[in-house]
């Protein structure tokens, strides 16, 4: 379904969309340094502002005497849980109500913010103030639950001493459900049970899912100040560092849009991690309280949210002798973490995942979501459903018992385009496996039955997800012409996602000027925003970017006319009667724009009384001479390219156009996987070393169709991103704690194993271009869908046929090989 309803979305040609290494608009910013992110703004006389952060994973402050800490010379302020401004102020990370108070005595997990807050001229003081207030502090300490195995048993110890009503607005969730620590949540399709009567075959198995972070690497800092200015009414709420979320923060302070002032525009590194930080949040309150600008900046520790939380799955999954899935049964145990988690990972995966993708109508997901104290995962996710290789396992398992490719079973058991009861191929999947199998030299094998002349083991797995896109957000579209240049005004964020570059490139696609031609205005003021969710904020934005380079072309060619047979007048160094214009005559059907003159001018004759310039009739080529070339946009007329005029001289006017809305619904939300449009598959080669149990990843493999690649060199990256994420949480992370204590061990950049620049292996890339999406020009995208948690496993599982539960550290190797 390539761009149903769009303006040229069946568009063939491309000269910009495409094209490689287009540099970034704001790239030279961050590559000199310049690029000022939340934690770099100082202001003169600012003080700064520190949470009181638990030392232990569940307690509740039963006294705090702030005395002490109060008097020590420097300190400013100390805000405590029951200060009466504090009561009201909090919300969702998308700016919705209330979920708990927005600081208060209870902690769930050691490192959370709870009790106070203190406000100094400088760090070092901030933190003598903590020392002393948690030196006058009385806690009430309760057991902590940190493995969700243990804290669903009954009797375990209650994590959530007061449950507060929680707001996610994805979240599945029901209050009515919860027993102890444990919600539960089921959904069934069809008869399970007969379908296991169908099969000839039953597997049962376990699917470990680790937790692990992002690891921001600009950590979450903000500085606020207030203002009131004499020619504009009321106070004016200036905040840096909380880019993306500067109107869920001005309406905390009950502060409007247009009195919310942001003049950062780099975001810093995230992966679709949307939740704010206290410390983004808290510096408008501790401005308004103490007169002065106030930074708030988390330090490196305190930056170990989950990407994802820990879930363990049994699995059990029948089939028939030829590999086809009769039946599919799935429970899980999901670490719900701490109050105000995200729901991503957990029931909401019941709705869309990788189940639905098959021909089995025989389905029964239960999960039980258990409480803990391990940590908070914001409003984001690594991945997308969660759970997708516990399918991925199932196909590895099914391919050796029968013997068989596990590509043809995964295509044996994919449904058709439209349902799962169609019985075509999706060509997008076909597609991708075609050109993997060319790319890898894929030659499937048995496990353990292929050795590297090094005498390591070989091992091969494959993948395949949707490529989704979003499609909740819609978009305010602006663009303005002015003196032969588009302006594209926005107010950023710059992400690392370079969406606004991929809208500046759609633009110059459709006026045919070059990318250069683009002019990006970066002001808070702007509605323009491309974010909806990685490649949606591309694709969609860029759907109805699209719509709004049609109605601008459409003034500019209207423009063009009206000029030609009413010219403007001259300036003050005009002189005799205007030039000859070439274009005059000419409706707006017959002219169109070229990013560069297409054949060269035709002279025209000079209107009675002189040729009007210092030029002759050939053009403005100097004092007579011959006309110098034009290295801009020209109009010029579709039946005879020659006659032409430069867009700037063609059109003097200002143009603005708007265009505000969405593209098509896109098939992940509107079928959740029961649906398939663009698909892509993954690869891993690995080699494993039986006497030490060292892994190497020799490269991976990826085949993508996100419909129409907009920026290569930004698709290219997200790749590289998620490999290296996938990478890391298979054979390196994992977060360990102090079960007698529920305390954190390693959130710290040196025992939190992180892959490095000498451990990522090769990525080889391949994108098709079935253009079977729905957002611009046939564009789906690729968002979280590359990134995986099995992809590594399952390739030790056919270089050893054992099975490594991540992280596959050396030691497990070995273990699962009876060498230990």
């Amino acid at each position: 379904m390539a761009d149903l309803v769009g303006v040229n979305g069946q568009r063939t040609e491309f000269r910009v969309v495409g094209k490689p290494n287009l540099p970034g608009k704001a790239s030279m910013s961050l590559a000199t340094g310049v690029a000022k992110f939340g934690i770099d703004y100082v202001l003169p006389d600012m003080l700064h502002a520190k949470f009181l952060r638990s030392p232990y994973a569940n307690a509740k402050i039963i006294s705090m005497d702030i005395s002490r800490a109060k008097a020590l010379p420097g300190v400013a302020d100390i805000v405590t849980w029951e200060d009466p401004e504090l009561k009201n102020l909090g919300g969702s990370p998308m700016g919705g109500p209330p979920s708990r108070p927005y600081l208060d005595n209870y902690a769930d997990q050691d490192g959370m913010e709870v009790g106070c807050i203190v406000v100094a001229e400088d760090e070092d003081i901030a933190e003598e103030a903590l020392r002393l207030i948690l030196q006058d502090t009385k806690w009430e300490v309760y057991d902590a639950v940190v493995d969700p195995n243990k804290g669903r048993v009954e009797g375990s110890p209650i994590v959530r001493q007061v449950r507060y009503t929680s707001f996610d607005m994805f979240s599945s969730v029901k209050p009515e459900n919860q027993k102890g620590n444990v919600n539960f949540a089921t959904t069934v399709q069809g008869d399970v049970d007969e379908g296991f009567k169908q099969a000839d075959h039953i597997i049962e198995y376990e699917v470990d899912l680790p937790a692990f972070c992002g690891h921001i690497p600009n950590p979450p800092s903000s500085v606020a100040w207030w203002t009131k200015e004499p020619y504009r009414d009321g106070e004016w709420l200036h905040v840096e560092g909380a880019v993306q979320r500067r109107d869920s923060v001005g309406r905390m302070y009950g502060v409007s849009d247009n009195r919310t002032v942001q003049e950062g525009i780099f975001q810093g590194g995230k992966y679709c991690d949307w939740g704010m930080r206290k410390s983004q949040e808290i510096t408008p309150l501790l401005a308004k309280r103490t007169g002065r600008p106030v930074r708030c900046a988390q330090e490196r520790e305190d930056t170990f949210d989950f990407l994802m939380n820990e879930r363990f799955i049994n699995m059990k999954i029948g089939f028939t002798n030829e590999g086809l899935i009769t039946a599919i049964d799935d429970f899980s145990i999901a670490d719900g973490g701490i109050q105000g988690s995200s729901s991503f990972g957990t029931a909401n995966d019941q709705g869309y995942g990788p189940y639905y993708t098959t021909r089995c109508l025989n389905i029964r997901q239960q999960m039980e979501i258990v409480d803990t104290n391990t940590g908070k995962m914001y409003l984001s996710g690594q991945h997308c459903p969660f759970n997708w290789d516990t399918l991925t396992v199932g196909l590895h398992i099914i391919a050796e018992k029968l013997n068989k490719d596990v590509i043809d079973i995964a295509k044996m058991n994919l449904h058709g385009p439209d349902s799962q009861e169609d019985p075509r191929v999706v060509p997008s999947f076909e597609a991708c496996i075609e050109t993997g199998k060319k790319l890898m030299n894929w030659e499937w094998h048995q496990a353990g039955a292929k050795r590297l002349p090094d005498g390591r083991l070989h091992g091969a797995s494959f993948r395949y997800q949707i490529c989704p896109r979003h499609a909740f957000s819609g978009y305010d579209c602006q663009l303005e012409y002015r003196g032969g240049k588009i302006h594209l005004p926005t107010q950023g964020p710059i992400t690392g996602i370079f969406a606004v570059e991929c809208n500046a490139m759609i633009i110059a696609e459709e006026l045919n000027v070059e990318y250069d031609d683009v002019i990006v205005d970066y002001d808070w003021r702007n509605k323009f925003t491309p974010v909806g969710g990685g490649s949606d904020g591309t694709t969609a934005s860029g759907w109805a970017m699209k719509e709004c380079c049609a109605k601008l072309k459409k003034m500019i060619l209207e423009q063009a006319v009206k000029e030609a047979e009413n010219p403007p007048a001259g300036g003050m160094f005009s002189f005799g009667p205007p030039q000859p214009n070439p274009l005059k005559g000419y409706t707006v059907d017959e002219l169109d724009i070229a990013h560069k003159p297409l054949a060269e001018p035709k002279p025209v004759p000079a209107p009675p009384g002189g040729p009007g310039g210092f030029g002759g009739p050939g053009g403005p080529g100097g004092f007579g001479g011959p006309p110098a070339p034009v290295m801009e946009p020209v109009v010029y007329v579709k039946a005879d390219p020659s006659l032409f005029k430069t867009l700037s001289s063609a059109v003097t006017e200002t143009l603005v156009a708007n265009f505000s809305g969405r593209p098509p619904a896109a098939i992940w939300s509107l079928g959740m996987g029961k649906m398939l449009d663009t698909m892509n598959t993954a690869y891993c080669e690995v080699a494993v070393d039986e006497e030490t149990g060292v892994v190497e990843i020799l490269r991976f493999g990826v085949v993508a169709d996100p419909g129409k690649v907009i920026r290569p060199t930004s698709l290219e990256s997200q790749i590289d991103q998620v490999m290296y994420f996938s990478q890391g949480c298979q054979l390196f992370e994992e977060f360990i704690y102090d079960d007698a204590t529920g305390l954190r061990l390693n959130n710290n950049m040196i025992e939190y194993k992180k892959p490095t620049v000498m451990d990522v292996p090769r990525v080889d890339k391949h994108f098709e271009e079935t253009r079977s999406g729905n957002a611009v020009y046939g564009a789906s995208g690729v968002s979280h869908s590359m990134a995986n948690t099995h992809l590594v496993i399952c390739a030790i599982y056919n270089a050893t046929g054992v099975w490594v539960q991540p992280p596959a550290t050396p030691d497990k190797v070995l273990a699962a090989l009876g060498k230990i």
